[in-house]
């Protein structure tokens, strides 16, 4: 038994197609209807910013560059294997821009779900003047060290990335439960109780792209010229605009 209706329907086709003949015309039918085209969201400055100018990969090139030229005065009579930097990971050695990028053409934000399987994907390109500030670390006989907020659970797949882009790293410290402040961690990588087998180190720079990726620093920092002493010396800091702690001040 066919579908409800199609016996009426071939009867009023049939039909249709009689008085056509009789008019000595053919059967016309209604042409298809174009669908509409999807609207193309523009990225936001923000995002458009760190993914496509000429402006942000100067400045990151810039930073790693100028932590270049000082580390062999930072390092300066400090035995091979006894020292060396701590570096962030996310916007300051991977690039997660295309993370961003995703969500926003979905019109959503950040989700825990979607952030483990981006990580998981180990997709993430090096930022600008990462590579090379590792490689100089270690041909100058310092060590390579991360510290990053990202999961324990995903800190396998973080060290595979980081070894996807060349980074060849030290010792990875991603963030315990209930441990949001790196402060801690900063101090067990410099006493020698971050991990088996690597023994105290004397950190001679830091590299962030948030200001709670240097120790003691904090947005508060943003109006004591004092405790911004160090950036250009011993801490460099990497442009974000996407995201971080700065969103939580108040307008001025």
């Amino acid at each position: 038994m066919g579908k409800p209706g199609a016996t009426r329907a071939a009867f009023v086709a049939g039909a249709m197609l009689l008085a056509a003949c009789a008019r000595g015309g053919a059967p016309t039918t209604a042409a298809p209807q174009p669908s509409a085209a999807p609207i193309a969201r523009t990225l936001p400055n923000d995002l458009r910013w760190f993914r496509t100018s000429a402006e942000y990969r100067a400045l990151a090139r810039q930073a790693y560059r100028v932590a270049e030229e000082r580390l062999p005065e930072l390092s300066r009579n400090l035995p091979s294997g006894s020292w060396g930097v701590i570096l962030d990971a996310d916007e300051t050695v991977l690039d997660n821009s295309e993370y961003q990028r995703r969500r926003f053409v979905l019109d959503s934000g950040f989700t825990e779900a979607s952030w483990s399987a981006w990580v998981n994907e180990r997709a993430a390109p090096v930022v600008p003047g990462a590579l090379e500030l590792t490689r100089r670390v270690h041909a100058l006989g310092g060590r390579v060290v991360i510290v990053t907020n990202r999961a324990d659970a995903v800190c396998d797949a973080t060290r595979a990335n980081l070894r996807s882009d060349g980074i060849e790293t030290d010792l990875v410290l991603c963030q315990p439960p209930g441990e949001g402040d790196k402060n801690p961690r900063f101090q067990r990588v410099q006493n020698g109780t971050a991990a088996p087998g690597v023994g105290r180190l004397t950190i001679v720079a830091w590299f962030g792209d948030n200001i709670l990726d240097f120790p003691g620093m904090s947005q508060a920092s943003r109006n004591d010229p004092t405790a911004l002493a160090e950036f250009g010396r011993r801490y460099f800091i990497l442009p974000n605009p996407m995201y971080g702690s700065w969103t939580q001040n108040r307008d001025l």
